[in-house]
């Protein structure tokens, strides 16, 4: 055996328990719901092909609003979380007393359980015990409670609030240890030009995280856009589905009305939009990398 064929050999065997994986719990999931999509299943026994039906079923003026929520609050969540994170990383990694403080400060969000940060902020929405209805109250800016998860527009910012609340720490830390990569010989240099530091910022700073802030933006979005815990916990999907999203509507097809075959034609659909994101994401990634090599 040559030297050539057995290196190929050891390379395979090495990326055989990666390749188990992957056909184990992603590709055979992933086969099975597609599948599945073109059926009827459910609870009864016999199970018919059913061709596109499930499919024509979900494309109606209901689902489109449904798609356009689920776009729209994943839009606002994302760009919210990523503007205060990285002002935030600004703000932690200036040399300014106490930093080690507000580093430690910013981990609650995301060392504290989710479920029991999304219960804490469900008691603060509360309109008659609540703690922000109450300080509207005590300000003078509301005249009796308000009962934030009961409205569909203030339910719908209730939940992007919370969202924002649990994945601002992530995008900090992440946007910080981008920023504590970029060499300090540049900044070093610019203040020997005279450069303030907004223009350090703007010339040096911002340009260098480009390529951090596309790969957490995308991290961030396909968690979003997968998000259930929050509006499930907070609001089930309503009030009169205003919070309802993809996912949510996917859950209650599938598990709440048993339709196991139109919630599989959701997942699928669900899968579509991911992947083109994961492909708009590495052509981005590509291009950035290729114009920087030049």
């Amino acid at each position: 055996m040559s030297v050539r064929r057995s290196t190929v050999i050891f390379a395979w065997i090495l990326l055989l328990p990666a390749l188990l994986y992957v056909a184990v719990i992603v590709a055979y999931p992933l086969v099975d719901t597609f599948i599945l999509s073109f059926t009827d299943a459910s609870l009864k026994k016999t199970t018919k092909w059913v061709g596109t039906a499930n499919y024509d079923k979900i494309f109606n003026a209901t689902f489109a609003e449904v798609i356009i929520r689920t776009f729209v609050w994943t839009a606002f969540s994302v760009a919210i979380k990523m503007i205060i994170g990285t002002f935030g990383a600004v703000m932690l990694n200036a040399a300014v007393p106490g930093r080690a403080l507000f580093r430690v400060l910013t981990m609650p969000p995301w060392i504290v359980p989710m479920a029991i940060g999304i219960f804490m902020w469900g008691w603060m929405y509360n309109g008659q015990f609540g703690m922000i209805s109450g300080l509207l109250q005590n300000l003078g800016l509301v005249s009796g409670p308000v009962a934030f998860l009961a409205h569909g527009s203030t339910a719908f910012w209730a939940t992007i609030i919370t969202d924002v609340w649990i994945g601002v720490p992530l995008v900090t830390l992440y946007m910080l240890a981008s920023m504590q990569a970029i060499p300090q010989d540049l900044y070093e240099a610019a203040w020997t030009d005279g450069a303030g530091r907004f223009y350090r910022f703007r010339r040096i700073t911002l340009p260098l995280l480009v390529p951090s802030m596309i790969t957490m933006s995308m991290l961030s979005l396909i968690a979003t856009f997968n998000s259930f815990d929050i509006i499930w916990i907070l609001t089930q999907g309503g009030p009169n589905g205003d919070t309802t999203t993809m996912i949510i509507d996917t859950y209650r097809t599938a598990i709440g009305s048993k339709k196991y075959g139109e919630g599989a034609a959701r997942a699928v659909l669900i899968c579509i939009f991911l992947s083109i994101f994961c492909i708009t994401y590495f052509r981005v990634t590509h291009r950035l990398a290729s114009g920087e090599s030049r």
